[in-house]
C-alpha cells in the first residue's frame, strides 16, 4: 500500500499541481488526503490535485515520489484508474 505523488509541472488556475493516488486503494487515498488537509473538493475521479506548497509536505507524510508515467502506470496496474468519460460531439443526440 503506497501513495504515489507526482512532481508539480501541471499548469491550472494560476497555480502549479501534482497528482496523488494510492496504488491499492481510495479509501487509504482518501485517509491520507485528509492528514494532508486535502478538501474532498480536490478528488478528481482516481487522484487528488495537490498545489505545489505541499508536495514537499506530502512526502514528509509518507507519499512516494515518482514521475508522471510510473504514477498512471502504477494506477492502471492496480485496477484503480477511471478515465473521463467521452464527451458527444456538439449538436449529437443524446
Amino acid at each position: 500500500m503506497t501513495i504515489l505523488i507526482d512532481r508539480p509541472l501541471w499548469p491550472a488556475r494560476g497555480r502549479v499541481w501534482s497528482h496523488m493516488v494510492s496504488d491499492s486503494s481510495y479509501e487509504e487515498l482518501h485517509v491520507f488526503a485528509g492528514r494532508l488537509g486535502m478538501p474532498p473538493r480536490a478528488f478528481e475521479r482516481d487522484h487528488y490535485d495537490v498545489p505545489a506548497d505541499l508536495y514537499d509536505t506530502a512526502i514528509e507524510l509518507g507519499a512516494q515520489p515518482v514521475g508522471c508515467q510510473e504514477l498512471l502506470t502504477r494506477l492502471t496496474g492496480a485496477g484503480l484508474r477511471r478515465r473521463k468519460s467521452p464527451r458527444p460531439a456538439p449538436g449529437a443526440r443524446s
